[in-house]
């Protein structure tokens, strides 16, 4: 059930990063035509481009790594016993676990201390610092269903 939640959650985040790909491609296009025929560059194209960028990729983490879209390694981990190999991803994940945590609390942290703006356009910086920690929540919490599979299996071994 929890599992489900929290899926389902990291999907709905994906769908509306993936929202934000729309219109930062037609921006960007915009910005090349604009520049390449009329020499008129669109004012904070490059601002707004760099905002969508980031709550794309950082909606998008947590459901990467759910259908471990991931780059991983899999030459030495494929020729060890099964334990050796489960009791690496059980570290891996604690260890990603406890980097990804101290990244989602600096992200609240700097996110609810920031009070600057952007050069151009001046859309406050907050919300995307704050993206940080969201994306940071959902991530620890996918590396949590994955901790807990591996450690399922591991003691059925």
């Amino acid at each position: 059930m929890i599992r489900k939640v929290i899926q389902s959650i990291t999907l709905y985040l994906s769908y509306v990063g993936m929202f934000f790909l729309i219109p930062m491609m037609l921006l960007t296009s915009g910005e090349v035509i604009g520049r390449a025929i009329w020499s008129w560059p669109i004012p904070g194209s490059m601002e707004l481009s760099s905002y969508m960028l980031a709550v794309f990729i950082l909606l998008g983490v947590a459901y990467t790594h759910q259908v471990k879209g991931h780059v991983r390694v899999t030459m030495l981990v494929s020729r060890l016993p099964e334990w050796a190999t489960l009791t690496l991803e059980v570290i891996t994940d604690l260890l990603s676990l406890f980097i990804i945590a101290i990244m989602a609390w600096q992200g609240w942290v700097v996110g609810m201390e920031e009070r600057t703006v952007s050069d151009m356009l001046r859309i406050p910086q907050f919300p995307f610092r704050l993206l940080v920690s969201v994306a940071g929540l959902f991530l620890c919490l996918e590396l949590l269903l994955d901790l807990t599979d591996s450690l399922k299996k591991l003691v059925r071994r």
